[in-house]
């Protein structure tokens, strides 16, 4: 399986910021240290290019990204201090969705150990979330003529607003989203399939509305490509979560989700999405398990 990585652009943040930017090069030494990913199976990717990032996002937005021209109000609603390393390190995150959407459509299957950013709209970004990978990838791919109709699965505990909003009224792309329903972003946005957990959900309720849900697919078989957010944050000792999943109800949970693709013959690019857990090894654990998932659910 062919994985991405941008951990080597990773900005670092002032000290006590409360996103866990260290994960990603956790999670890539802990994935190579345990096998599930090979060193001749990792790739660095390249940066999205202007033209692919304006695929979604306004000229505007991403000049005063690259810039450094934002609002200091824009920048707050992000919720990271800008550097050029953050541009680099969004840019680079951007192309490893692409790399992995390319790569899943000749695999089968491919990963990115960062990506799943689907709070950042068109004008604006927000959550931790500066331009919206799986939204560019998608159209990318469409542009180049690889997919056509694309479906995105959204498991990240956070409703995946931009990504609705980029897609609404779309007929070639399904976005299905499972998220707490109490927790941010507090105005939702349309989704085509939309599944609310109230906090406090754990294995058993949240697995049963995951498959009732999955069934709800449109022509599954038709997809020519699905983009799976495996976010870790639905975890029971996630400080963002506000649901209770063990880390044994996720790993179901990914194994639910990659065998739906399978079964169908829809090719998957896995994204990490978020995680914000006490510790964070228990954020590498559960981002880990889903490489694992992944990797075995492949031709």
């Amino acid at each position: 399986m062919r994985v991405y990585c941008s951990d080597a652009f990773d900005p670092s943040l002032p000290e006590g910021h409360r996103f866990p930017m260290e994960k990603y090069r956790l999670l890539r030494e802990r994935a190579l240290a345990v096998g599930v990913v090979a060193d001749a199976d990792l790739a660095v990717p390249s940066a999205a290019t202007v033209a692919e990032l304006q695929q979604v996002h306004d000229a505007q937005y991403v000049d005063g990204v690259l810039t450094g021209t934002l609002e200091p109000a824009s920048m707050r609603r992000i919720g990271f201090p800008w550097s050029s390393a953050l541009v680099e390190r969004s840019r680079r995150s951007v192309g490893a969705t692409i790399m992995a959407g390319r790569a899943a459509l000749e695999d089968g299957v491919a990963a990115t150990l960062s990506g799943g950013t689907h709070h950042a709209f068109p004008d604006r970004g927000e959550g931790f979330c500066v331009f919206n990978d799986v939204a560019v990838a998608t159209r990318v791919l469409r542009a180049e003529g690889l997919a056509r109709r694309v479906l995105v699965l959204d498991a990240d505990v956070h409703q995946g607003n931009g990504t609705a909003f980029v897609f609404r009224g779309d007929p070639d792309v399904v976005t299905f989203d499972i998220y707490g329903a109490g927790n941010y972003p507090f105005t939702k946005e349309p989704v085509d399939i939309g599944i609310a957990v109230a906090d406090g959900t754990g294995d058993d309720l949240y697995l049963a509305e995951l498959t009732k849900g999955l069934d709800r697919i449109p022509r599954p078989g038709d997809f020519d490509i699905a983009f799976y957010l495996g976010g870790a944050d639905p975890f029971a000792g996630d400080r963002l979560g506000r649901l209770a999943l063990s880390k044994a109800g996720l790993a179901e949970r990914d194994r639910l989700i990659m065998a739906f693709c399978r079964e169908h013959g829809v090719p998957v690019a896995v994204t990490m999405a978020g995680g914000y857990a006490t510790d964070i090894d228990d954020t590498v654990e559960i981002h880990v398990t889903l490489l694992a998932v992944a990797a075995s659910a492949g031709p």
